[in-house]
């Protein structure tokens, strides 16, 4: 938590990804009373500083969703970056073109040099920020799989990847099977984005 300034307190809240998340917190703050200022995925900025009973009550509030008040500063600056990874992912990159590298954007966005992101992510997470946005594409393409909307040309594309075999050694690799295969099961269940962990083999190709 930082008071941003005079008049305001920006609480940093672990879990928080996807829009649902964002609709769930706000209205658990404005029931404990507090006027939000700003929300997005990781962050919420509030009217006032509250005191610490409020800030108790944010805590167990938030813990009941599933959420978790951060107030360490190297747990926010690898929830920051888990965001923006997050947010680069399920944009749409034929809408919204990176034109950067995703480590120049992350380094841009967090104003940081991106080595000393990449050496706190990995001594706190045991996996590089690399293997996190692999992980993370794959399973917003499983999730596009499932919607059945798109074919797995528009999802290489909606992702950013080079080409459709690109994807699919990636997939492979992440998932051991082929996206068509994972198409045809019946109980391909996709795992919450906060429970992406690095269980899965190593990708043979880059994030990029």
């Amino acid at each position: 938590m930082k008071k941003t300034k005079s008049t305001t307190t920006t609480l940093h809240i672990r879990n928080m990804v996807c829009n649902r998340c964002i609709k769930v917190v706000r209205e658990e703050l404005v029931k404990l009373g507090h006027d939000v200022h700003t929300i997005v995925l990781g962050e919420v900025v509030v009217a006032g500083e509250p005191a610490e009973a409020a800030i108790r009550k944010i805590k167990s509030v938030l813990e009941e969703n599933g959420f978790e008040l951060i107030e360490d500063q190297r747990a926010k600056t690898i929830e920051r970056i888990k965001q923006v990874v997050l947010k680069l992912v399920r944009r749409d990159a034929e809408k919204e073109p990176l034109g950067v590298k995703y480590s120049e954007y992350i380094a841009r966005d967090i104003g940081k040099d991106y080595h000393a992101l990449s050496t706190l992510f990995s001594s706190v997470e045991n996996i590089t920020i690399e293997r996190f946005i692999i992980l993370q594409r794959i399973e917003r393409a499983k999730e596009l799989l499932k919607y059945g909307e798109l074919t797995l040309s528009e999802i290489s594309y909606t992702l950013g990847y080079s080409s459709v075999p690109h994807l699919s050694n990636q997939f492979k690799s992440v998932t051991g099977l082929t996206p068509s295969h994972f198409k045809k099961m019946v109980d391909n269940t996709r795992l919450p984005l906060d429970k992406v962990t690095s269980t899965a083999s190593k990708p043979r190709a880059d994030s990029n």
